[in-house]
């Protein structure tokens, strides 16, 4: 398993409309667009820095992790992806370490990519999202 690059910083909010302005007017991102990913109840928008990207995520329920995450600590830095060439691979090797997993098989994320979770008890108090692009 190879760790690529930083695929992408997930940034929680309230609402993408209220955030998108700053980001792309301010900051000067590209923005690359948005779409819902029904099964994680979570409507995401892409802006792009270099050659990574800041993804805004805004829950669409109430039972949303993001909603909670919102509840719980506010809106912030949610979590930090790393873009992997074999995402199998690489939980094999976190769960033979011992880590401590969210998805222990991937799941299917924004714009189709396969995406797992690693616990932030594993990562030094950060969630870290695994993403391999197919």
């Amino acid at each position: 398993m190879k760790v690529e690059k930083i695929d992408h910083i997930g940034i929680a909010v309230e609402s993408i409309d209220d955030w998108i302005g700053f980001y792309r007017d301010i900051l000067g991102l590209d923005y690359t667009g948005s779409e819902e990913v029904a099964e994680q109840k979570v409507r995401v928008a892409f802006l792009t820095i270099g050659e990574s990207r800041i993804e805004l995520l805004e829950p669409t329920s109430p039972d949303s992790p993001i909603a909670g995450f919102l509840e719980k600590r506010g809106g912030g830095m949610h979590h930090i992806a790393l873009k992997v060439d074999d995402i199998e691979e690489a939980l094999i090797r976190h769960k033979k370490s011992g880590a401590r997993l969210i998805d222990e098989t991937p799941r299917i994320g924004a714009h189709g990519t396969r995406i797992a979770f690693i616990h932030p008890k594993a990562s030094g108090g950060v969630l870290l999202e695994l993403c391999q692009k197919l």
